[in-house]
């Protein structure tokens, strides 16, 4: 039934055509008038099943399927949008913008093959249908196919060399193609034909620090805070179902968002700790509903998390991940935190404070492993068999505090090592992936998983039931480590050993969570339900405010 604020907009002499009908809805529409425009595209339809359909008809009734879900679209009813693009298209394939939108549906659905094949099927019909091509690279972006994705980024910056969004596209294909000299340049590019666009210069930032370029990258992060501290993430949808303030720290670790910020229904505005920054703090209270904390390092962000302290307390607002906490999460007061759990096997862990020698007290049992602090994966992180090549490690590195860390067997009866790992999101405790190699220090990146099928048979199992890996005790264990930590979101890799029982590696908030896995698309699924827990429990901290 059309509400009578829609029915204003259908001419008042005689019964409404399905062209009187496409033209009110979309007057609506055009004036933001969301809901009265579907009310009207839906009596079209509804008018468009009592008339006998001729050609003309059918193509209205086209356009009323896709009107109607280019509403559904700003509504965020994604599954309604699909479900009328697709009506339309039954009626009239050639419309090249519902096969492009339909595309879109589908990569916010996740599935990003499909949406490239949609996209092509856009561009078969239309091969210079730009919004087809350009969402066509982002498709091959997020599928990790980057030098495709580049060459046709080429070709659009051919017809409009002065895009400044297309500049940023491409330097970011660049830097994950591993020419961050290409990158840089592109960014720059981007830079001078939109001065206001900050996150350009963050990216020039965060590439010269990876290129060990401290001084350039701190020259590139105190000009983006200087245009604006602020990095502003819009919702996909309009209004934002909240507001999101995150704080990140340049220069130390950082819980890894780009996936979890990705493709949201809340608004995120990122906020840079830098040196001489000082936001208006009113203004973004007034703007905040949750905070959630970045800085996840507590050996690498022992200074600035008591500044984000000091910030989140005075904004006032429901934190997430507080950076009182995240100092609590070293090696070392980990291991102490989590002493004494049934089962659960927990290396003892001493930290070295820089300039110091190995305690002579220190009861050394090997093997035993070193690794410096603020370090993570496998860097600067060795096993020893001795004293003597312990010692040596350890001198090598006195510019640094450094942790010597109790070495635990964990090899499987088969011969291979297994890591886990869990992410714990609120309540949840969700699978995130399976590491399987023959030797000790394994990561996820660097095994031999994607040549064998029985390792990804076995990871599919595993994120697929869980439990029949973990029991109910090692469950037991794993929430009693969520509580004790006392952090909302974090990960922990973990093993078994040949008695069963649990063996803690690492736990921290710093731990990378992605969806570029073209080579193992069975992790997709399980991957998506980390990013609606996450979505959901930041939501459940924005109802908390009073």
């Amino acid at each position: 039934m059309i509400s009578p604020s829609a029915a204003l907009a259908v001419p008042a002499t005689g019964a409404p055509s399905l062209s009187d009908l496409l033209s009110a809805g979309r007057e609506h529409y055009r004036r933001g008038e969301i809901r009265s425009a579907i009310a009207i595209f839906q009596a079209g339809l509804a008018l468009a099943a009592t008339v006998s359909i001729g050609v003309a008809a059918s193509s209205v009734a086209a356009d009323l399927h896709a009107a109607l879900a280019n509403a559904f679209m700003l509504c965020d009813d994604i599954a309604s949008a699909a479900e009328n693009y697709k009506a339309a298209l039954r009626l009239a394939p050639h419309l090249v913008a519902c096969w492009c939108n339909l595309g879109i549906v589908h990569q916010r659905s996740g599935m990003t093959q499909d949406a490239i094949a949609l996209y092509l099927e856009a561009l078969r019909r239309n091969p210079a249908h730009r919004p087809s091509r350009t969402n066509l690279v982002q498709a091959l972006v997020a599928t990790r196919q980057f030098t495709i994705a580049r060459t046709l980024l080429l070709e659009l910056l051919e017809e409009t060399p002065d895009d400044a969004e297309l500049r940023s596209g491409l330097g970011k294909i660049c830097f994950e193609l591993g020419d961050s000299g290409e990158a840089i340049a592109q960014f720059e590019r981007a830079v001078a034909l939109a001065p206001a666009q900050s996150e350009n210069i963050y990216w020039i930032g965060a590439i010269r620090q990876a290129r060990g370029e401290l001084e350039a990258a701190r020259a590139a992060y105190a000009r983006a805070a200087q245009v604006h501290p602020i990095l502003l993430r819009p919702a996909v949808k309009s209004p934002p179902a909240f507001r999101v303030l995150a704080l990140f720290a340049p220069f130390v670790g950082n819980t890894p968002v780009e996936f979890l910020f990705k493709d949201c229904g809340y608004e995120t505005s990122i906020l840079s700790l830098l040196p001489g920054a000082a936001p208006d703090l009113g203004l973004l209270a007034r703007e905040t509903d949750v905070v959630v904390n970045l800085v996840s390092d507590a050996d690498q962000g022992a200074t600035v998390l008591p500044l984000a302290t000091a910030i989140a307390r005075r904004l006032g607002k429901p934190i997430v991940n507080d950076p009182e906490k995240i100092l609590r999460t070293t090696r070392d007061a980990t291991a102490l935190a989590l002493a004494g759990i049934d089962g659960c096997r927990v290396p003892h862990t001493v930290r070295i404070a820089a300039g110091e020698a190995l305690p002579a007290s220190l009861d050394l049992a090997f093997p035993l492993l070193a690794r410096q602090a603020g370090m993570h994966g496998g860097d600067v992180f060795e096993k020893f068999e001795d004293a003597a090549a312990l010692d040596a490690f350890l001198a090598a590195q006195v510019d640094h505090d450094r942790y010597v860390i109790d070495y635990i067997d964990y090899r499987s009866a088969d011969g291979f090592f297994r890591k886990y790992r869990f992410l714990f999101v609120g309540e949840e405790i969700l699978p995130y992936h399976l590491a399987i190699g023959d030797g000790w220090k394994l990561h996820r990146d660097s095994t031999e998983m994607v040549r064998h099928v029985w390792m990804q048979d076995e990871e599919e199992h595993f994120l697929r039931a869980p439990e029949e890996v973990f029991d109910a005790a090692h469950y037991d264990a794993l929430r009693l480590i969520r509580d004790r930590i006392g952090l909302d979101y974090f990960g922990i890799d973990c093993g078994l050993d040949r008695d069963g029982d649990l063996v803690v590696f690492e736990v921290n908030a710093s731990m990378l969570v992605h969806d570029q896995n073209p080579e193992f698309p069975y992790k997709d699924l399980y991957i998506r339900k980390i990013k609606l827990a996450f979505d959901a429990m930041l939501g459940r901290f924005a109802r908390t405010i009073p």
